[in-house]
């Protein structure tokens, strides 16, 4: 499905020749062609992708905003006072991604975490949402041949290592500000935080952790198959529609939502649901949060790596092939995988 781009600019963060981070902006939007169009959608899908997302909105000044002349709230966030002018005003987007890219050069100076690369500034529509995303994008080099099988290099965003980035569900901040869920982004890298610049450029807060909430979720639903009457082929089945739904709502970009995935898992008669089962469990996850693709391998394997040991195997073959005595902390395995027959009677020799 194809997304609607309204604005779409790119801004420069370098270091010049005395050794500091300057902006080299961009003057105007692009035209809308289908090369920026597929790009869009190459960012979109790069973030909706990414693992280990947070959640949250605006800090608030508190439960009594502050007031100016008119009697309308007044923002913490410079940014948020600079998006709601161009909200108001979208002829300004150019001026709004400048100012704010200056913003976001001053933050990583306060705050030490020198940054470069392009600063990309996406206004868009996807599956009647309106979105703006800011990304940091390096460049990698590629090389080509032509058909005289002449080679040339040439640089390429390199989208599959996006690290920064955060995207504002503008269609939610204006219908329901109140849940401060309308901004997602890449929380950190390397062990390092390096998402907290963005976030103070923003003036948000975490408020939901995306890759906790992915994880409650799968523990949940191994707790309610645990609660119910199931046989082994019965659970399987279970977790491969849970599964499948995961996939679904990566692909199309879509979040959890937890009563439609509800809705898909079967239940005994006289119990509970499996929307009940959360709502009344000690640690209850939200209704609606996004899909973390690790999920997928968790559903799918069993693995864990430790003391030098490190072990993988389909859940399907738990209780058949691959048995485990709790009492002797022993994982027995029958059908061992060739290769590693082959090694292991190669060691005995």
């Amino acid at each position: 499905m194809s997304a609607l781009i309204r604005h779409f600019v790119v801004h420069q963060l370098a270091i010049n020749e005395q050794q500091q981070l300057t902006l080299v902006p961009r003057d105007s939007c692009f035209s809308v062609t289908p090369e920026i169009e597929d790009l869009a959608q190459q960012i979109n899908h790069a973030f909706n992708t990414k693992p280990g997302k947070g959640v949250g909105g605006f800090i608030e000044q508190g439960a009594e905003p502050a007031k100016d002349e008119e009697g309308e709230d007044i923002p913490v966030s410079p940014f948020q006072a600079h998006l709601t002018a161009m909200l108001s005003d979208p002829e300004t987007f150019v001026d709004f991604s400048i100012q704010s890219s200056q913003m976001l050069k001053k933050t990583m100076a306060d705050m030490a975490s020198i940054e470069t690369g392009f600063v990309v500034f996406s206004h868009y529509e996807f599956l009647a949402t309106e979105y703006l995303m800011i990304a940091i994008l390096n460049t990698k080099q590629h090389v080509e041949i032509n058909r005289e099988l002449e080679l040339s290099s040439s640089d390429h965003l390199d989208l599959a290592k996006m690290q920064l980035a955060v995207r504002i569900d503008l269609t939610q901040l204006s219908t329901t500000p109140e849940q401060n869920r309308y901004i997602s982004f890449i929380k950190g890298r390397m062990g390092r935080k390096v998402s907290d610049f963005f976030m103070q450029f923003l003036g948000c807060e975490e408020l939901v952790d995306i890759k906790q909430q992915n994880k409650q979720l799968l523990n949940s639903v191994d707790e309610y198959l645990a609660s119910e009457q199931m046989d082994a082929s019965e659970k399987n089945a279970t977790r491969k529609t849970v599964s499948e739904y995961y996939k679904e709502k990566l692909d199309a970009g879509e979040d959890i939502q937890l009563k439609e995935l509800a809705d898909k898992l079967p239940k005994e008669p006289e119990g509970d649901d499996f929307y009940q089962f959360v709502a009344n469990s000690e640690t209850p996850i939200e209704e609606t949060f996004q899909a973390d693709r690790s999920a997928l391998k968790t559903l799918a394997k069993f693995s864990g790596q430790g003391g030098g040991i490190s072990l993988s195997f389909e859940r399907n073959l738990y209780g058949e092939r691959v048995h485990y005595d709790a009492g002797s902390d022993t994982l027995m395995i029958k059908g061992i995988p060739p290769n590693l027959k082959d090694q292991l009677l190669k060691a005995q020799k």
